[in-house]
């Protein structure tokens, strides 16, 4: 019996099957009965395991690994798609596990589904076109990002997951294992499943702890969420956003919990169901002319 190695060393499998005009960085490796298309361009030190496919133009940065069954680039399920030119940009040092899937923008969404470094996607995640992945992210098991979604650094997402349309994930959440998320998550937060929807439940203290947060800084924003998010505050009538609003108004605040306080303002002042993505959807006539970083643009936007 033949035995044969399936992690692969750089070089290309006899079994590969590359199509001349894919561009491959230096010690790429390109594992058993994988494919890579004509626009693909793998950067310096990537690893693609067997039976991979990459297609479409996806554009990969050096040192990014790509595990069996994974399938980058192929059209997107969206029934507006009518084979537009769109792509899929992917950053350094990513890591796709077992049937991950990525698909390219849209026009009616920018066009390109943007993923930056150091995230891992496990297995079975999901990110649909027109996503935008942050950097040091990590997607448990069978994630499902929507169409449109904003993912910002450093949120961790438990296993299946699910992440509804033009939703805004705040940077250094948590979102809880079988959370369906139909609104913008607050960044430093823990949210997790409730009866009817999802919740804030917490500050996310042991993730901010690891991040190099301090002492000071964790206690600040954890004070933010009593004023916010607690069951004092959540029984004395206020609206949430009056309370944001006081809270930017005070002098010397500290600038996560000021910025906490805007994101809060931004998604209840702009947002519909309180995703304010949705609220720069190029089909919306009230739409702002330049919608904030990330946002879909226009139908020629890039």
């Amino acid at each position: 019996m033949n035995r044969i190695d399936f992690e692969p060393e750089p070089g290309i499998h006899e079994t590969a099957i590359i199509h001349r005009r894919a561009e491959l960085g230096e010690d790429v490796s390109v594992g058993p009965y994988s494919v890579v298309g004509p626009s693909v361009q793998l950067g310096d030190g990537c690893c693609v395991h067997n039976q991979v496919t990459i297609e479409g133009t996806t554009i990969v940065g050096p040192n990014c690994e790509f595990f069996p069954g994974a399938v980058i680039g192929a059209r997107p399920q969206d029934l507006k798609y009518r084979g537009e030119p769109t792509r899929v940009e992917i950053g350094t040092g990513n890591v796709f596990r077992e049937m991950v899937t990525v698909h390219p923008g849209t026009a009616g969404g920018g066009s390109v589904t943007r993923i930056g470094d150091g995230n891992h996607f496990l297995v079975g995640v999901h990110v649909a076109h027109d996503c935008h992945v942050g950097s040091n992210c990590v997607l448990a098991n069978h994630t499902q990002l929507a169409g449109h979604v904003k993912v910002e650094d450093y949120v961790t997402f438990g296993g299946q997951s699910g992440v509804h349309h033009f939703v805004t994930i705040g940077r250094h959440a948590m979102v809880g294992g079988l959370t369906r998320v139909p609104a913008d998550v607050p960044p430093f937060m823990i949210y997790v499943a409730a009866r009817t929807h999802g919740r804030v439940r917490f500050v996310n203290g042991v993730g901010l702890k690891r991040r190099g947060f301090t002492d000071e800084q964790i206690a600040n924003i954890k004070n933010a969420w009593l004023r916010l998010y607690s069951r004092r505050a959540r029984l004395g009538g206020r609206a949430i956003r009056q309370i944001a609003e006081e809270m930017l108004a005070e002098d010397g605040q500290d600038a996560n919990v000021r910025y906490l306080c805007e994101f809060i303002l931004r998604s209840a002042g702009h947002g519909r169901h309180g995703r304010y993505l949705e609220s720069l959807r190029p089909d919306n006539p009230g739409a702002p002319r330049s919608p904030a970083d990330g946002a879909p643009r226009d139908k020629q936007a890039t």
